[in-house]
């Protein structure tokens, strides 16, 4: 397995002007990076290509609709924009040399009709994504969709329905993204989830319970690590928290307060945590 870093924990717009943060991560142990997009066409990514390479430090790309697009939306026009945005952030994430895009793809963060999802809604996301297939193989990009917790969407909450999801979909490039911060608040077991989702979990987002730093509250990393080992993932850990001051997202995720002494903190105290449960759990 290996440990990566959101952007989100310093910016929500990676660019040359942060570029200064990428030396000091390869220092901190971290072997990727993960990049927020919401528009493709604002952000540059062949210099992001360069400047990763230069620090040795892979990519990976997540993904947040921005308003007016959704893949359940009742109105067939807004369903086909979003489609085709989604496939232009799946070129992007090719252009920056990732080959893994997540997130939580279906709707924007935060929209709650005050419903549960409707029969239409569950096909229209299906339609959406299979779809996308075509563009995700000549690409060699793959997709992993994000269940949020119930107090940031209404469309999928579960790994069981993200599964589901998968299942109807079809598609070999499509999976999971399971967070800890949201399984913490929707799964009985974040292990038990994690063993269902197997194969269809491509993507980890190592998060503590109040998206502060890892190994400080009370999500069991070493129990997940555990059954990640079991199924075989080889894929990402990757520490989602966020800024101090992102009005693009302050919002949506409800963040009204500092998460820890620093960002830094979050990023060097986390990656520490998560390579000695890593170690532990592989020599044990």
């Amino acid at each position: 397995m290996k440990i990566g870093v959101n952007a989100f924990l310093w910016t929500a717009q990676f660019g040359p002007s942060t570029f200064s943060i990428l030396p000091r991560l390869r220092e901190y142990g971290f072997d990727g990076f993960e990049i927020p997009v919401f528009d493709p066409a604002q952000v540059d990514a062949r210099s992001i290509r360069k400047e990763l390479a230069s620090n040795h430090l892979e990519c990976t790309i997540c993904a947040i609709l921005p308003p007016g697009l959704s893949a359940v939306d009742d109105d067939a026009q807004v369903r086909e924009k979003t489609q085709k945005h989604l496939a232009r952030c799946i070129e992007f994430t090719a252009e920056t040399g990732a080959t893994l895009m997540s997130g939580p793809v279906y709707a924007q963060v935060g929209y709650l009709p005050g419903r549960r999802r409707t029969t239409d809604e569950w096909y229209w996301a299906i339609e959406c994504f299979q779809g996308l297939g075509p563009v995700l193989d000549s690409c060699g990009v793959s997709l992993a969709i994000e269940p949020l917790n119930r107090f940031e969407t209404f469309f999928l909450n579960t790994a069981a329905d993200a599964a589901a999801l998968c299942e109807a979909i079809g598609h070999p490039r499509i999976g999971v993204l399971l967070d800890t911060f949201h399984a913490n608040i929707e799964e009985k077991s974040i292990p038990a989830a994690c063993r269902q989702l197997g194969s269809h979990l491509l993507h980890v987002h190592a998060c503590e319970n109040d998206r502060g730093i890892p190994g400080t509250g009370h999500v069991d990393f070493p129990a997940i690590v555990d059954v990640l080992e079991e199924i075989g993932y080889t894929g990402y850990l990757t520490i989602e928290s966020f800024g101090f001051n992102l009005p693009e997202i302050a919002s949506a995720a409800a963040i009204w307060r500092d998460l820890a002494p620093s960002p830094e903190a979050i990023a060097k105290e986390g990656v520490a945590y998560l390579r000695s449960v890593i170690s532990s759990r592989s020599q044990g």
